[in-house]
């Protein structure tokens, strides 16, 4: 039986890292992944071919629609090949699997393909598809991710009612998308087929949509996506999902009861995800779950076995790719008798529709209900000139800083290259610099990024320059 420092269950973005770490600590570390490839839903069937598409998307979008009054003329009909542009997406996606394989190689990682069992807290049983295999790991950090969620009254077929797995591979371009949920996955991938021909619908439950933003960012949001051909139902409760045929009906109620009925030929369920922790037999290494099905831990990422951690979609918190990997980070730091933090306040949002929406800290909605005295300072992106230049004006630039003491309180921006911009949000917020501190910052110019200091002005007495 081979035995091991760190065991990793899951090898998504969380556990690939933390393996990582682990090794370069200098722990013998071994990595447990059900699937044939590594890299979890992030890499296979989320963040990076979902990214693939709307890049590929955005490209047809432009070239149909933009490329005109930017004097670029194509003769002829511009066409879409989706079997291209899935393909084309397979590619980015098998590349970047065997890019965490290679960097497995080169940090010494053990992978072993299967399903990882636990028989107690320091052996784990690796069910292959050819037997079983046990190995004994010191401590374990589970890294199982997550599943799209459903709601208990829908089937999902996989063929007309599906989930964000399955519309990353479609055959075809919908004529009609009926989403249910108006977050981050839904809109996206609503963006995607929008561009490429589709109608799209988006019913969501709550009274807007990406209702955990800032709500100026929704609104926005909102008013960019219906320009493009977007239609929202929200404050909608769905309560029947039927498919006849190539046909499935959706039916809602408002909130006065009213009944609404759409028909499309595919529903996209978009209503969440779910931790993940079938077949770890959990409770064999006295591992908790609460209600919700995640995994119980203290503040080290303990769980109530003192040897085994974990990280990621499988414990509260946002469901976010980067907030993984800092986890996993902050485990192998915590096991080598380092003092790591997270500051959970900093890990950035984002949402990859153009144009794209991010945010990091409080939201106007918390420090109101927080009773935090605060001030604001916002700055439109079509008073940039870098803006104008591209055709990006749609946006802005939300600055949330402490009434008294001036220090960044929240970032919350819409426009485009936002979810590169944010950075720049999380930075300053990371050293408690205050709006002055951004607004005394030299900007090149022209750049989208211009916004952020012109905002950080305008929050300092009121003083942008350009507005």
């Amino acid at each position: 039986m081979n035995s091991y420092d760190v065991a990793v269950i899951g090898s998504g973005p969380g556990g690939y890292v933390a393996a990582i770490r682990c090794a370069q600590l200098g722990m013998k570390t071994a990595i447990i992944e059900k699937y044939s490839t590594l890299g979890g839903t992030c890499l296979n069937v989320g963040c990076i071919p979902s990214k693939a598409l709307l890049d590929s998307s955005h490209h047809y979008d432009d070239a149909v629609r933009h490329f005109e009054e930017h004097g670029i003329e194509i003769p002829g009909d511009v066409k879409v090949n989706l079997e291209k542009m899935i393909a084309r997406k397979q590619a980015v996606v098998d590349q970047t699997c065997a890019g965490v394989k290679f960097l497995m190689d080169k940090n010494k990682i053990d992978v072993y393909e299967g399903v990882g069992s636990f028989e107690d807290n320091t052996h784990i049983v690796i069910k292959k598809k050819d037997g079983e295999e046990k190995i004994a790991a010191k401590n374990t950090i589970i890294a199982t991710g997550s599943k799209p969620s459903t709601l208990p009254f829908i089937e999902i077929d996989k063929e007309r009612i599906i989930t964000s797995t399955e519309a990353l591979k479609l055959k075809e371009i919908p004529k009609h998308l009926v989403i249910i949920g108006g977050g981050v996955i839904g809109l996206e991938l609503g963006q995607v087929y929008k561009r490429l021909g589709a109608e799209v619908s988006v019913v969501e439950f709550m009274d807007r949509i990406i209702p955990g933003m800032d709500g100026a960012l929704s609104k926005e949001l909102t008013k960019v996506l219906k320009k493009q051909g977007f239609k929202f139902y929200t404050s909608h409760k769905v309560k029947e999902v039927t498919k006849k045929g190539k046909k499935v009906t959706i039916k809602a109620d408002d909130k006065k009861d009213k009944e609404l009925v759409l028909e499309g030929d595919y529903c996209l369920v978009s209503v969440g995800r779910r931790p993940y922790t079938d077949g770890l037999n959990a409770e064999a290494a006295g591992v908790k779950l609460n209600d919700k099905g995640q995994i119980e831990v203290n503040d080290h990422l303990q769980t109530s076995a003192d040897n085994i951690y974990a990280i990621g979609d499988v414990i509260k918190g946002a469901m976010l790719a980067h907030k993984a990997e800092e986890e996993g980070v902050f485990v192998a730091e915590t096991l080598a008798g380092q003092k790591p933090h997270i500051d959970y306040n900093l890990i950035p949002g984002v949402v990859y529709t153009w144009p794209e929406v991010a945010a990091v800290g409080k939201t106007e909605e918390e420090l109101k209900e927080a009773k935090v005295d605060y001030k604001v300072g916002q700055f439109p992106m079509r008073a940039l000139g870098r803006s104008r230049a591209s055709m990006d004006t749609d946006g802005f630039v939300k600055i949330l800083a402490d009434a008294a003491t001036d220090e960044v309180l929240g970032v919350h921006m819409i426009g485009a290259r936002m979810a590169d911009l944010i950075a720049e949000g999380v930075a300053v917020m990371e050293y408690r610099a205050s709006a002055e501190d951004i607004a005394r910052m030299s900007h090149a110019h022209p750049t989208y990024a211009e916004a952020v200091k012109e905002a950080a002005l305008a929050a300092t007495d009121n003083r942008a320059l350009h507005v």
